[in-house]
């Protein structure tokens, strides 16, 4: 079984940190944060997707308890899921952009494929 990353932060924190992440990609298509925040990031938004897959009503009601947008379920249901119809996973890329000017994380762009 995978872990998961702890990311320095109280459960809760974490938690609703992930939820907002995945809530911005699914919207613009494209966040910008640290790798390992990334790579939790498409963990989550990778499974969002495949449920958006499905389209029946459980699996919208699944999304709706982690994503709490209505609009970007909707946009997720919509237009996303049927656009990955015929992928099987693999549906965001994380770029690594280098050091971070302030403080030296390293940098990375989430973006759907």
């Amino acid at each position: 079984m995978t872990t998961l990353r702890k990311l320095g932060r109280p459960t809760d924190h974490r938690n609703a940190m992930l939820r907002n992440q995945v809530t911005s990609l699914l919207r613009s298509g494209k966040i910008e944060t640290t790798v390992t925040r990334a790579k939790e990031t498409k963990r989550m938004t990778e499974k969002m997707i495949t449920l958006a897959k499905r389209g029946d009503l459980h699996a919208r009601r699944q999304v709706l308890a982690y994503v709490y947008d209505e609009d970007v379920v909707k946009k997720l249901f919509d237009e996303i899921g049927p656009k990955y119809a015929d992928r099987n996973g693999g549906y965001t890329r994380v770029l690594k952009m280098g050091p971070r000017r302030g403080d030296g994380a390293e940098i990375a762009i989430l973006e759907l494929v």
